[in-house]
């Protein structure tokens, strides 16, 4: 089991990106337009993310089809 304080470790936008196995600019994007993992906004110029997130929103993106839209809606 993951220890509490890796978990809830906050990593700069490049280590985000990095976890995720994404560009920055991408990561970016996710928080212009909505939909991607949430973020701790400290200030303008110093955003993190915690690990626990990161991890949550990969979850949310696990599908068993390409019909499955996630959550309770099926096509």
């Amino acid at each position: 089991m993951l220890h509490e304080d890796y978990l809830n470790e906050l990593l700069k936008e490049t280590d985000a990106a990095q976890f995720l196995k994404m560009s920055v600019r991408t990561l970016q994007g996710y928080r212009l337009r909505g939909g991607g993992p949430k973020y701790v906004n400290i200030s303008h110029r110093a955003v993190r993310y915690r690990r626990c997130d990161l991890l949550e929103w990969i979850e949310s993106k696990l599908r068993i089809s390409t019909s499955d839209m996630g959550g309770n809606a099926y096509v």
